[in-house]
């Protein structure tokens, strides 16, 4: 892997994860985050790929906030549509690969089985259309890239993810009411950065598109919670939760909607590296592991 690889978004959970990864490989790695690069600023972007020339972009870079896309969507647009469309502007001219990720929410959730990159997107709340926009821009630019979809994405680095807020909250309360009937596949960012640094020496036009990655199995948020509570306990967590208690969408109303349904078919890359993705419940032991020993 001895090429020149530009790194976007070094400060979230999945480009933290990847910034480790990374740096124990052969590469000429430049890693930029928010107070490197201002992403809803399109001369600031151009600047930092101007400034290395990159082989590889990596663009982990995105606007997360889900609710609060819905009262800013201009924000959500500069960094989810409008910044990846300028990078596969720079990429294209430099002749680079564009590995970009995006989400399960370019979906609406009705369809009640695994998604294939195939299938129609109809997304539902802002954060989604911003995404959707995204790729479309990259893909009308861009000859040399790989859109890389997931879904309910946790880890140990970043600001906070659902496997963190469930701790925090069952080391406070006894009752946690969590939902029930949104369904989809938890993914630890440490096999999806593992699985970008198998598709790094693989890359060429032939496999230019887009794939989804997710870990395997399927999960309500509330049988995510109760696993998380389970490993939790089992590797010594402080915990004060004694039950968790399944309530519907309709009684924890939010600004955006959520797909119901968004398990991701990951087959069309699982061919491609040659492997299945883990299952969900074993890499949230880990990850839960990995926690407890950069915590201590």
């Amino acid at each position: 892997m001895n090429q020149s690889i530009l790194l976007l978004g070094n400060t979230g959970q999945l480009g933290q994860e990847l910034q480790q990864i990374l740096t124990a490989f052969e590469c000429n790695l430049h890693s930029l985050g928010r107070s490197q690069v201002e992403f809803t600023q399109p001369g600031s972007l151009c600047q930092a790929v101007d400034e290395f020339k990159p082989n590889l972009i990596i663009n982990c870079a995105a606007y997360t906030a889900v609710d609060k896309a819905e009262s800013e969507p201009e924000i959500a647009e500069k960094v989810n549509a409008i910044a990846p469309g300028i990078l596969a502007e720079k990429a294209q001219q430099l002749g680079a690969y564009l590995i970009h990720i995006s989400t399960d929410y370019v979906f609406d959730g009705s369809q009640g089985y695994p998604y294939q990159e195939s299938d129609a997107t109809n997304p539902q709340s802002v954060y989604g259309q911003s995404k959707l926009a995204g790729e479309e821009a990259i893909r009308n630019v861009c000859d040399r890239y790989m859109i890389l979809r997931t879904a309910w994405v946790h880890g140990c680095y970043g600001k906070g993810n659902f496997v963190k807020t469930m701790l925090r909250l069952g080391a406070q309360r006894e009752e946690i009411r969590v939902v029930d009937d949104q369904i989809g596949s938890p993914t630890w960012t440490g096999d999806l950065a593992n699985a970008i640094t198998q598709i790094i020496p693989l890359l060429s036009p032939d496999i230019s598109g887009i794939y989804h990655y997710t870990n395997s199995g399927v999960a309500s948020w509330y049988d995510f919670a109760v696993a998380i509570f389970d490993e939790a306990q089992h590797l010594g967590f402080p915990l004060q939760v004694n039950r968790v208690a399944p309530i519907t969408t309709a009684e924890y109303p939010t600004p955006a909607k959520r797909p119901s349904y968004s398990v991701l078919s990951s087959t069309k890359l699982s061919k491609l590296l040659g492997s299945d993705t883990p299952h969900w419940r074993v890499s949230l032991s880990k990850m839960l592991s990995q926690w407890m020993k950069l915590s201590n």
